[in-house]
């Protein structure tokens, strides 16, 4: 049975005495008002990594990821972070290939599927991000384009590895410009990626694998969306910044 979860991306906001604040505030709000089995994970950046994982680590509910890892497992790669390195402070997720890291660093299908490998050899959890830019979707050609992300990058993996990755669908034209995807579009980009998934694994994989949506989720519009049947929660990015935004987004089922 596949995880609801809610992943609050922190990008490169916090100052460390804030991100320690936000992350004390979003444990304690969760430990006393989510009381089912919805996962919330923090992707801080990494200066607050080690100190974060001190505050989430009395919580059965609040997880710890990356937001980027390297492909190497160590070696002369200056301002690089490794596997190895994060497991070592107890985080159990990672993201990968975010639409910024894609567009502003050029990360490949290639490189990203390097970083899985890496990723999953090192007993953590990918969160793997694909989404199409707003031209794509203007053409017509989102969901091969989509489709294709996760071939290139996910589609070598035994099925047993494929059940520890998350998946997180970014609509690029809905991140930061205050528009969001429908229900129904997210919905319908998250029932292909998940028969895209079927056709290489078998239904019962596909149906065992989670599927976030990540653009602009909020409060007041992720209970439509969390409402979706393929639709298993979400990579939040500015909401997640407010801890009693994010916890309610996490109440949002």
């Amino acid at each position: 049975m596949r995880k609801r979860i809610v992943a609050g991306n922190w990008k490169m906001n916090k100052t460390l005495d804030e991100g320690l604040a936000l992350a004390t505030e979003v444990v304690n709000i969760v430990n006393d008002e989510v009381n089912d089995d919805v996962m919330a994970i923090l992707c801080t950046p990494f200066v607050h990594l080690s100190q974060v994982a001190k505050i989430v680590s009395g919580s059965e509910k609040v997880f710890l990821a990356a937001q980027n890892v390297s492909e190497h497992a160590s070696g002369a790669y200056t301002g690089e972070v490794s596997v190895d390195m994060l497991k070592s402070i107890d985080v159990t997720h990672v993201i990968l290939g975010h639409s910024e890291r894609r567009e502003y660093y050029h990360e490949t299908n290639a490189q990203l599927a390097a970083k899985v490998d890496i990723v999953l050899a090192g007993n953590l959890n990918p969160i793997f991000c694909c989404g199409e830019s707003l031209e794509v979707r203007e053409s017509g050609n989102h969901a091969a384009f989509v489709t294709n992300q996760l071939e290139e990058s996910l589609f070598h993996l035994s099925s047993a590895e494929m059940l520890n990755v998350v998946i997180a669908y970014e609509p690029i034209w809905a991140i930061g410009t205050g528009v969001t995807a429908s229900s129904d579009q997210a919905q319908e980009m998250h029932k292909t990626i998940r028969s895209f998934l079927a056709s290489k694994y078998g239904q019962s994989v596909a149906d065992d694998i989670t599927i976030l949506y990540g653009g602009s989720a909020k409060p007041s519009n992720a209970p439509e969306l969390f409402s979706k049947p393929d639709v298993d929660g979400g990579l939040i990015g500015g909401a997640s910044l407010k801890a009693r935004d994010f916890v309610d987004i996490l109440k949002s089922y």
